[in-house]
């Protein structure tokens, strides 16, 4: 049965491949914003506590499933769970358009875009004191399932393509 994490800094794409990921294996999609933040209008305002966020992921979790997003630190409990884990890297100035455009489609108010925008700017060069490479690299270190990389600018066809490849070949 697939577990599978997808994670990476935001705008790599993750909830877009989990969501085609999910749907080729025919199974549940979750995406880690919508434990860890609650739901509001406009969305990304008000943060979940870790717990809770766990708590109401695990209650929802299955057999079979594909989480996108970063669980790093609160989703730690479920580590044993994933059979593969999947890292995605895309260069900081695609990564900006792609989140510009969700702001602008989500009609998320300018006020707070910027804050949101420099703090996502800064995932290659931060420490661990925020959502970072630096974090996820750590993180993945310490994983014993497989990790598959894919890096650079790829459709989610090329994506789902290189998933299906690597999959298979791993235990």
């Amino acid at each position: 049965m697939p577990r599978i994490h997808i994670t990476g800094a935001s705008g790599t794409g993750t909830t877009t491949l989990g969501r085609a990921l999910a749907q080729e294996l025919s199974c549940a999609h979750f995406d880690s914003d919508d434990y860890y933040w609650f739901p509001t209008q406009p969305p990304y305002r008000k943060k979940r506590e870790p717990a809770e966020r766990l708590r109401l992921l695990q209650l929802d979790l299955g057999d079979a499933w594909v989480l996108s997003g970063s669980a790093v630190s609160w989703g730690d409990p479920l580590v044993p769970r994933f059979t593969a884990v999947v890292f995605l890297w895309v260069p900081v100035e695609l990564r900006l358009e792609r989140l510009r455009r969700r702001e602008e489609r989500m009609n998320v108010p300018v006020t707070g875009r910027e804050e949101f925008l420099a703090w996502a700017a800064a995932y290659d060069e931060a420490g661990m004191e925020m959502r970072s490479r630096t974090m996820h690299e750590a993180w993945l270190a310490a994983l014993t399932c497989p990790i598959i990389r894919l890096e650079g600018d790829l459709t989610t066809g090329e994506r789902l393509r290189r998933l299906r490849a690597a999959l298979t070949m791993t235990p």
